[in-house]
């Protein structure tokens, strides 16, 4: 009996130590990554976790992640290469990795607010200077007579020379009330030092005025570049604003408008609604989420949509929303034809990933993804300049305001 217990004490260690064994041949993988593997296998678990399809552009996912860390990565640069290959694989182009600066810039176009001079600026391709593009409307770049062409030479005494666009921004960047000098040079000027007091800058995406159609009826004509942070906030003060005025009927246009933040297109169509559904989504279980109007609408008045081939995402959310409810005629061309949602994790090296977590439909359940929304009136439009749009030249805009015109006629309001 002795013997048999200590044979079976025996075999009991042994399975005990191949199975010790075992495991650590299974852990020891990915305890012994790299900090450059580590973030390819970060974003690997965040694209498993959340993806849309399930079936990952019909692929085997953990052998990706497999034949992506078989290979030692000798650098960052090496890392995100490594990543923005991985990513490749789903065919998705909104499913993408975002390098630390592009994902800083990504945050402060969509935050609709920085604290800094408020400059917009570009590296003049020809002499490689950093220039200004324009200042933001009442900035303390504005307020110092900042002009557009004008180039900045020096940053708190360092050449931007060597500068990178995005370490230039990050150092006129800074905490509100703090001093930040610039040696600029103007076309027939020379160079002269501005001094400027860093503020809160709000990034505007509204345009809004006042305009007469051609039997004149006052028109509010709204132009929105972007849903970021401020959207809807800000199109709800143009709203109200014009409502004093006396605006009778409305022109929203989204041409060129590429998206954004999925909550500011929400929170723009409920301004117009005063109940019905605005969006549904549905994630990769099929489940399917409804999100609702609950007014009151900010005005009743009539109003007509622009859009064109540019006008995308969280645009097609918007214009989807009031062509379905019945709230607005939409004029131009079909829309861009994106309905995927991305939602945007922060990477432990400050880098960023977008990845696609669900699709969007129409109230009415269209599903716009690659197909777009088609307008009520089309309306091609050859190619106008900045200048041009709202204006006699601009084909849609006059489309626009001519149906906007016969409506309240029709209604015994012009």
């Amino acid at each position: 009996m002795d013997f048999m217990k200590k044979q079976a004490w025996r075999l009991g260690l042994a399975f005990v130590v191949v199975l010790s064994l075992f495991f650590n041949a299974f852990v020891m993988p990915a305890a012994a990554l790299t900090q450059e593997q580590k973030l390819v296998a970060e974003v690997w678990r965040i694209v498993n976790r959340s993806y849309l399809d399930e079936t990952f552009n019909h692929q085997n996912w953990a052998a990706v992640r497999q034949k992506a860390l078989e290979k030692p990565l000798k650098d960052e640069k090496a890392a995100y290469g490594a990543i923005q290959k991985m990513l490749k694989t789903l065919d998705d182009p909104f499913t993408r990795f975002l390098d630390p600066e592009q994902y800083r810039s990504l945050q402060v176009n969509t935050s609709g607010e920085l604290t800094g001079v408020g400059l917009q600026i570009v590296l003049n391709p020809q002499t490689g200077k950093l220039e200004v593009i324009t200042p933001i409307a009442g900035s303390p770049a504005e307020k110092a007579g900042l002009k557009p062409r004008d180039r900045i030479l020096k940053i708190e005494g360092l050449s931007t020379e060597a500068l990178t666009l995005d370490e230039a921004a990050a150092r006129m960047r800074g905490p509100i009330g703090s001093l930040v000098t610039l040696l600029i040079e103007r076309e027939g000027e020379g160079e002269k030092e501005i001094t400027l007091t860093r503020d809160r800058i709000a990034l505007n995406p509204v345009v809004a005025e006042l305009r007469s159609s051609p039997q004149g009826i006052p028109i509010g004509y709204l132009r929105l570049s972007q849903f970021n942070a401020n959207a809807a906030a800000e199109l709800a003060h143009a709203i109200s604003s014009l409502e004093k005025k006396g605006a009778a009927a409305y022109i929203l246009d989204l041409r060129n408008n590429p998206g954004g933040l999925l909550q500011a297109g929400i929170e723009v169509a409920r301004l117009w609604l005063d109940s019905g559904t605005v969006v549904y989504t549905v994630n990769r279980q099929g489940i399917q989420g409804v999100v609702e109007a609950f007014g009151p609408a900010l005005t009743e008045d009539p109003l007509v949509v622009l859009v064109n081939q540019g006008t995308a995402s969280a645009s097609e959310i918007l214009a989807g929303a009031l062509q379905d409810n019945s709230r607005a005629q939409l004029v131009g061309e079909t829309t861009f034809g994106k309905g995927l949602i991305q939602s945007l994790f922060e990477l432990s090296d400050g880098s960023g990933l977008a990845v696609t977590i669900a699709k969007y439909e129409t109230p009415n359940h269209r599903d716009i993804n690659k197909l777009g929304i088609k307008p009520d009136q089309v309306i091609p439009q050859t190619p106008i300049s900045r200048e041009e749009i709202g204006t006699a030249s601009d084909g849609q805009y006059q489309a626009a305001l001519e149906l906007l015109s016969q409506n309240l006629v029709v209604a015994g309001k012009g």
